[in-house]
């Protein structure tokens, strides 16, 4: 590697061409990283006691063995950005300079035989910087002064812009930014092939202008490295087509996620979004995808973007589906994509049938929907999803999604209908985050003429206003003010309509035959509000018993016999039959039994999805599964925590690592207690357990 200080437009006039490898990303800068570029060139320009201002490092390699006579081309490693970004100040700057020469070397016909074009080649030897794909016909397109092609770069397009406002609105006062870009400095670094790794310097080249997204790292990893040839057809088959599917916008802000989804379902571990690329370095090291080698990952990875963009991105053909997906997208249940990326796989290979694709996915905007009606916590719904497609038994596909929903108790658990209607109907639902989401559902369940929402908002037949008028306190009688507070915003007193600012804090009657009164509503959801007289705390009750009613039919929870569900559970699953009597430690009027029933309500205060079940030899405390077990014995509480040795924060350093001794209980750090004094910081170990198994808090869905 040879590295050294230049001028940035000395090392630009010098160079023969530049050329950014199709593996390297696409131009992605923002105004943001524009508008401090401007603002540091001109700073520069109008101060005479800046002599310098510094421009990051411009890294490249030669594209084949150098010739004296044939200089190469230079193929970019890092400063695509900045040198586009340049190129589209000095576009603008040209066509705003014409003939004058405000400033040595600083005139249209000199920037453009300088820095832009090779004036006296032909083809796509004549232009300085060769992009890639829609970017490269975009600035071929502005450098030739033509129309932007159909397919145009919209970062391309959009900074130009910017930069011709920025110019013009200098006038006639161009010097301060000519001599801006001549103090531009970069370093020059020029690799050995032979003797540096170009994907080593690209991983840790983030110096100025945008972070490297976790696909350009893992696109660089797999292209960079092979020939030519091979990358031009990997590239042009698999990766272009990915990034069209998903688009310039979507594919710098989803692909990272994609990546995360699809690695989830194939190791079975959730990689945290700013350690994808490492999680698929690995992932692509693993044997199994060694054997089939860089065009089998390539190609796999492609078949399940097509499948992402079909869910995600609204892509998909197929309307009932597409309606399922666009359910799921307005819940927000991203963490759910690991398995239905596996369920779209075997329906893509006639493994799955369409009704029982729907039905499954249907099933899953339940399972979430509920547990958020009910607060039952989400934030370990990531885990529930990572694994689910492990427990599919693909001879009797749907029935072991129904049966694997069933199974799941405590947190995990699906929530029955009684314990859904009752919370549909109390809860506080029009702060809901996702209010009109529920609504449509009711709305449109079971019917093919859907409501659509975009001329409809929310409305509260009880009003919100405190100052509720005369007619209303009176229909809601003394005790209105309870009635309002408590209702409000309930399921019984929420609806639909496309005359909010006529109904504004109408009486009832008012509201129920005015014209679009409720009387004349198509609204399912208003049906028999017309032939109600008054609105009182009886007709919101019994409305949104109605409502929860028909709630549970929308978000229908599977059902199976008991004799089915049976048929799934583990062979060696027996009824587990100990109680504390079988511990004689803690059995009533022991030693330890005081201190024992201090510490279990510790532990089960924790979050009510925290479960106890009392085994042979210990006590389980489960979320997911056991975090901490507790073997009692005659003077203490052995505590065996559900943690590695070196995950543990222990300043006091109480805790023994028990790493593959003999134990029993689940984990690798072992904590006593023989004191009720010892409780808080025992609890604060406990608790870390704990919160490792929900997730360390991430949210699960947003």
């Amino acid at each position: 590697m040879q590295a050294n200080a230049a001028k940035f437009l000395d090392f630009l006039k010098s160079s023969p061409q530049f050329v950014i490898p199709i593996y390297q990303r696409t131009y992605s800068w923002t105004e943001r990283e524009c508008r401090q570029l401007w603002d540091d060139v001109l700073r520069a320009g109008r101060n005479d006691a800046i002599r310098a201002h510094f421009f990051g490092p411009i890294v490249y390699i030669g594209k084949s063995p150098y010739i004296v006579t044939d200089p190469p081309p230079l193929l970019v490693i890092d400063g695509q950005q900045r040198l586009t970004t340049v190129m589209l100040i000095l576009e603008a700057l040209a066509r705003r300079l014409g003939s004058t020469e405000t400033v040595d070397r600083f005139s249209a016909l000199k920037l453009r035989h300088y820095y832009l074009l090779n004036h006296l080649e032909t083809g796509e030897l004549h232009y300085k910087l060769l992009l890639t794909q829609t970017d490269k016909q975009s600035l071929i397109a502005l450098l030739e002064q033509e129309p932007q092609p159909t397919e145009s770069s919209l970062h391309i397009a959009r900074n130009f812009a910017f930069f011709q406002e920025q110019v013009n609105a200098l006038g006639f006062d161009l010097a301060p930014l000519c001599l801006g870009l001549n103090k531009l400095m970069i370093i020059d670094v020029a690799l050995d092939r032979d003797r540096d790794d170009p994907q080593l310097i690209f991983e840790s080249m983030n110096s100025t202008g945008r972070e490297l997204s976790q696909a350009d790292l893992i696109r660089n990893f797999i292209l960079m490295g092979l020939e030519s040839h091979q990358q031009d057809r990997l590239y042009e088959q698999h990766w272009r087509p990915m990034e069209v599917a998903f688009g310039q916008e979507a594919y710098g802000k989803q692909f990272d996620g994609f990546m995360r989804h699809y690695l989830t379902l194939q190791t079975g571990e959730i990689p945290k979004i700013k350690a994808v690329y490492e999680a698929f370095k690995g992932y692509s090291k693993s044997q199994r995808i060694a054997e089939a080698g860089v065009e089998g990952l390539v190609k796999k990875i492609h078949a399940f973007a097509r499948y992402y963009c079909n869910m995600a991105l609204d892509q998909e053909p197929d309307k009932e589906l597409a309606q399922a997906f666009r359910d799921l997208r307005e819940l927000r249940v991203d963490v759910a994509f690991p398995f239905l990326l596996e369920l779209y796989r075997d329906y893509a290979k006639d493994c799955l049938n369409k009704d029982d694709f729907v039905q499954a996915a249907r099933m899953v905007e339940a399972y979430v929907f509920r547990r958020v009606v009910c607060a039952i916590p989400t934030n370990s719904l990531n885990k529930t999803f990572s694994t689910f497609a492990q427990a599919l038994e693909k001879d009797r596909y749907l029935e072991s999604i129904q049966a694997h929903f069933l199974s799941m108790q405590s947190y995990r658990r699906f929530p029955n209908d009684k314990e859904f209607k009752r919370e549909f109907r109390t809860r506080d639902l029009y702060n809901f985050s996702r209010s009109s989401y529920y609504l449509r559902r009711l709305e449109n369940h079971d019917s093919k003429e859907r409501v659509l929402m975009d001329e409809l908002t929310i409305e509260h037949i009880l009003p919100q206003n405190p100052n509720l008028s005369k007619e209303w306190q009176k229909a809601l009688g003394s005790n209105w003010r309870d009635v309002q507070e408590r209702w409000l915003h309930t399921l019984g007193n929420l609806t639909l309509t496309g005359y909010n600012a006529e109904y504004s804090d109408k009486p009832f009657a008012e509201k129920r035959t005015m014209k679009g009164g409720f009387k004349n509503s198509p609204l399912k959801l208003n049906e028999h509000l017309g032939s109600l007289e008054t609105w009182d705390e009886d007709a919101i009750r019994t409305r949104a018993k109605r409502l929860a009613c028909r709630a549970v039919k929308v978000w229908a929870r599977p059902a199976l016999t008991a004799n089915v569900l049976e048929t799934y559970l583990p062979k060696d699953k027996l009824p587990t039959s100990y109680s504390l009597a079988n511990h004689q430690h803690v059995s009533e009027n022991s030693a330890m039994r005081p201190l024992f029933d201090v510490l279990r309500k510790e532990i089960l205060a924790l979050d009510p999805c925290v479960s106890e079940e009392i085994l042979k030899v210990y006590i389980a405390y489960k979320a997911e599964t056991n975090f901490v077990d507790v073997v009692p014995q005659m003077r203490r509480l052995c505590l065996i925590l559900n943690l590695h040795f070196h995950e543990l924060y222990d300043p006091r350093k109480t805790a023994r690592d028990i790493t593959g001794l003999g134990k029993w209980g689940n984990g690798d750090v072992e904590i006593d207690i023989s004191d009720q004094d010892q409780l808080p910081y025992v609890m604060g170990l406990v608790r870390q357990a704990f919160e490792k198994q929900m997730g360390n808090g991430e949210p699960a869905h947003d």
